[in-house]
């Protein structure tokens, strides 16, 4: 059973509050649309708060890529599937841990950096910047793996690629997700991407096909 709230502990103060009201709304309804007041709203502080732990929403949105990082970067790294030998089946593992992971409202299973990123790439740079280190740094998790399974399997490929190739599909899952009419439309389609993702990794290293 995946836990509603995985890879964050509950928040202990104030600043911790209001990030998560940024992943919340955030990922509902995106940066843009997210007012200070509606953060502080749904944090249950004032605005003096807000400002006083963040100068700008622009400086919340650069910290909250942080933020999301540091707990997804925690929650795969202790994860289960690091205890598995294989390196191939390591990263399957991780896969399934996400497909786990995709269910209930679509914004629940999305990526708070890569909603971010869609809509600020050109209009602020510190959070262009936080995006990118976020997931690319999600990336750099599994290059090892990788780099493992190619000398393990002797297959011809480079990891780093591999690895930010497996991001870019998780990404583009989520976004495709969110063009159908429902949620559980919405999960079908990012899980069936994934699906195929892990045929795609089975079959470059010869695996046997997985479901």
């Amino acid at each position: 059973m995946i836990p509603n709230r995985p890879f964050r502990p509950a928040p202990q103060n104030a600043r911790d509050r209001l990030l998560e009201a940024g992943v919340k709304l955030i990922r509902k309804q995106g940066f843009a649309a997210t007012s200070v007041g509606e953060l502080c709203a749904e944090a249950g502080v004032t605005k003096g708060a807000f400002f006083h732990h963040f100068e700008s929403k622009e400086a919340l949105g650069a910290e909250l890529a942080a933020y999301w990082s540091r707990s997804t970067s925690g929650f795969f790294t202790d994860a289960p599937f690091r205890q598995i030998e294989d390196p191939v089946e390591r990263i399957l593992g991780y896969l399934d841990l996400r497909i786990a992971l995709i269910g209930g409202p679509t914004e629940g299973f999305s990526c708070v950096a890569g909603t971010m990123i869609q809509e600020s790439f050109r209009t602020s740079e510190p959070i262009r910047a936080a995006c990118r280190d976020s997931i690319l740094g999600n990336a750099d998790l599994f290059v090892d793996d990788f780099a493992e399974a190619i000398e393990t399997y002797g297959v011809e490929a480079d990891a780093r690629s591999l690895s930010l190739h497996m991001q870019v599909v998780i990404q583009g899952a989520f976004i495709l997700a969110k063009t159908q009419d429902s949620d559980d439309a919405a999960a079908a389609m990012a899980r069936d991407s994934l699906i195929h993702l892990k045929h795609y990794i089975s079959l470059l290293f010869e695996k046997e096909t997985v479901q």
